[in-house]
């Protein structure tokens, strides 16, 4: 069993920047797959980036690469996500997850346990 909470969301202004951090409780933190994920209102929940056991593999979506950084301290049982020149449209709640798989990991269904999520407004 894997309990994870986020924090770090916030309102922030467009081009600002916020880090979101999830803690995760367990044993075997440093052997699942973690992701970020985002829900707008009316929208389905869309992955933003994942990180594997290593750290050394990561995955990015489009509409984020260059701009927002995964990483994951192992020792911390903490996953962060460094979210730079933000915009507007990356308003969302964002939540992590955690998976036991590595296979198809930007799909929500592939993860196993999921935080309350953080709100991050950006403003225009």
């Amino acid at each position: 069993q894997v309990q994870l909470v986020e924090s770090g969301g916030g309102l922030v202004q467009a081009g600002g920047s916020l880090t979101l951090s999830c803690a995760a409780s367990g044993r075997t933190f440093s052997s699942y797959v973690m992701g970020w994920f985002r829900q707008a209102p009316g929208k389905e929940r869309d992955v933003v980036a994942t990180i594997r056991w290593s750290g050394t593999r990561t995955y990015y979506a489009d509409s984020v690469k260059g701009r927002f950084t995964i990483s994951r301290d192992n020792a911390k049982n903490t996953v962060y996500l460094q979210m730079n020149s933000l915009k507007p449209e990356d308003t969302a709640v964002y939540y992590c997850a955690a998976a036991r798989t590595d296979k198809s990991v930007i799909y929500p269904l592939k993860y196993d346990y999921w935080g309350q999520g953080t709100q991050v407004t950006v403003s225009s």
